[in-house]
């Protein structure tokens, strides 16, 4: 294998390596992500595939996009109760591993890369490693087991056998990816895994994709402002604390001059529509469901404020999520909850309310609302942080040099492998 972290390109035995990624969650190239990973790694010279779900605007069941190979399957169940979890993750199992044997006799693979949730795919990645000599790559998106606990609030036999699963993905793995320095403690002390094994590449925005486009007033409404949400709708969103939010705006601190913008889909869409009717403030909140890029970002730039309502809890506090960064590269202002990766990658461009306090929430919205200077202060820190920090281009470098780590324990190498320090976990 040789590699090159200026300009690299990774070969195993004087051919370029092969990379299958997994991923379940999400459609690609639509998990920002994965799309990222897959892009750095073609670009370093790897053949690259892709296995992950058919969704809105990705419904082919194979694409090949800037140098990536796509494979596609249905995904006809979403689980929105614990005992659907089972079918869902089953047929997305068996999907997959079918979907593995195309790619091995198409592209061929030297490496699974798999994406969680859910913690299921490490059977595919073990069996074709103990049978087939390939490595297995786990790239830590989710904490799973409080995942569960933040959907369902209980520590039932689900939740044991979730620990359980985490445990053999980690067990099973080379190497790690952690999102962040939370999720890499849970590498080492939960997953039992060793030190050089776990690198930090945390999601970054690609500078090149985010899109700035003129406001279209016709998404405030006839109103002053908009306040902006993306991501998905589900049960530990806090799409709920937003609509009380939305609520003591209007009713409380007697404003009808803020409109709420939400993109995204999810489980709880239809739940949260009806929400919104149940407190009256249905005419002050516009639900896009699942939107196209151009769509998505014509309402981030439009608005005056964005928010994220993720519930305080184990899993939002440790995790990193990537709709703050894409906020922040828009030069947005942000109101969240009191979260500890949440203000790691703030910092100083974000508001922080007191934890699951919707009327806090709604204060420190007003509060940015109401002090223009204020706002284009935070936005411009925002945007100077992700440039210089937290945008991809920082983070891809990282994944390469992880890639290379394994790499050089795992075949022969030549005189143009990396540095030792550029292998090292950050």
């Amino acid at each position: 294998m040789s590699a090159s972290i200026g300009d690299t390109r990774l070969q195993k035995n004087g051919r370029p390596l092969r990379v299958l990624i997994i991923v379940e969650n999400l459609a690609v190239p639509f998990d920002r992500r994965v799309w990222s990973e897959a892009k750095t790694l073609a670009r370093a010279g790897c053949v690259v595939s892709v296995i992950c779900p058919k969704g809105f605007g990705a419904e082919l069941a194979y694409e090949y996009i800037e140098g990536v190979h796509v494979y596609r399957h249905s995904m006809p169940f979403e689980a929105k109760r614990a005992s659907g979890y089972p079918l869902e993750y089953g047929w997305a199992l068996l999907c997959e591993f079918l979907l593995c044997w195309r790619v091995l006799f198409a592209q061929g693979f030297d490496i699974i890369h798999a994406c969680n949730p859910p913690d299921t795919i490490f059977l595919i990645g073990g069996f074709f490693k103990f049978l087939f000599g390939k490595k297995f790559v786990f790239d830590h998106h989710d904490i799973n087991p409080e995942l569960y606990m933040s959907k369902f609030g209980r520590k039932d036999v689900f939740y044991r056998l979730l620990v359980l699963l985490e445990k053999l993905t980690f067990k099973t793995a080379n190497i790690s990816l952690a999102t962040n320095e939370s999720y890499r403690q849970i590498a080492l002390t939960r997953g039992g895994m060793s030190p050089d094994d776990v690198f930090v590449v945390r999601s970054g925005p690609d500078l090149a994709r985010i899109q700035l486009l003129p406001p279209n007033d016709a998404l405030r409404r006839g109103r002053r402002f908009l306040v902006g949400y993306v991501g998905v709708i589900g049960a530990q969103e806090g799409i709920d604390l937003l609509l009380a939010a939305v609520k003591s705006i209007v009713e409380e601190h007697g404003r009808q001059d803020v409109h709420f913008g939400i993109v995204g889909g999810g489980p709880a869409l239809d739940e949260m529509k009806k929400l919104a009717v149940a407190l009256g403030v249905q005419d002050y909140v516009t639900f896009t469901g699942r939107a196209s890029d151009h769509d998505l970002f014509e309402m981030l730039n439009t608005a005056d404020v964005c928010v994220n309502p993720d519930k305080a809890d184990d899993m939002n506090d440790k995790s990193t999520m990537n709709k703050i960064m894409e906020y922040m590269a828009l030069s947005k202002p942000i109101v969240q909850f009191d979260l500890t990766e949440g203000k790691v990658s703030a910092r100083d461009a974000s508001l922080y309310a007191k934890r699951n306090d919707s009327g806090d929430m709604a204060a420190k919205i007003l509060q940015l609302l109401d002090d223009p200077e204020r706002r284009a202060v935070m936005g411009a820190f925002g945007r100077r942080r992700v440039e210089n920090e937290l945008s991809w281009a920082h983070e891809a470098p990282k994944l390469l040099a992880a890639y290379a780590a394994l790499a050089q324990r795992s075949w022969s190498v030549d005189a143009a492998q990396a540095e030792p320090s550029q292998a090292r976990p950050r």
